[in-house]
């Protein structure tokens, strides 16, 4: 919830390196949590994202993205789309429930989670499984919310 102190989490990323959330909180970090890697709707996401990495990383926010599928499902996944940013493993999926994140079949929910550089949620926003936020949405609404310059 906004206003929530997130507690840290360890999880290993496409290349099998351990990401620690509170280690990365240099910049705030946008938890991009999204049902599955190369099905349609996730490509389009992060295709959109990871053209526009520098405009994120810009606004000082950097990009991760979970959900539960493997490291080489993960790792196909960045290679097909370039992407260039951290894919967690989830594979329990116990971050994804502390972050609400589960639809009630268990499968991942398309949402995003924006987390202060006071380990503090300051945004978070669900869309139907079907779409999603593109870049221009996301930091327009983070700048109307006067969370972003």
């Amino acid at each position: 919830m906004i206003g929530d102190v997130v507690e840290n989490f360890v999880l290993n990323d496409q290349y099998g390196k351990k990401f620690n959330l509170y280690d990365n909180l240099t910049n705030k970090v946008l938890l991009i949590f999204y049902p599955k890697d190369n099905s349609p709707v996730c490509s389009m996401q992060m295709n959109d994202y990871t053209k526009n990495l520098q405009i994120f990383e810009k606004n000082n926010i950097s990009l991760i993205g979970i959900n539960s599928n493997s490291e080489n499902e993960h790792l196909n996944f960045c290679n097909n789309l370039r992407i260039s940013f951290p894919l967690l493993v989830d594979s329990n999926k116990q971050v994804t429930k502390k972050f609400n994140a589960l639809t009630i079949l268990g499968t991942t929910k398309r949402k995003l989670v924006l987390i202060n550089t006071d380990r503090k949620i300051i945004f978070e926003k669900n869309t139907l499984s079907l779409f999603y936020l593109n870049t221009s949405k996301i930091l327009d609404t983070l700048r109307a919310q006067g969370l972003i310059s």
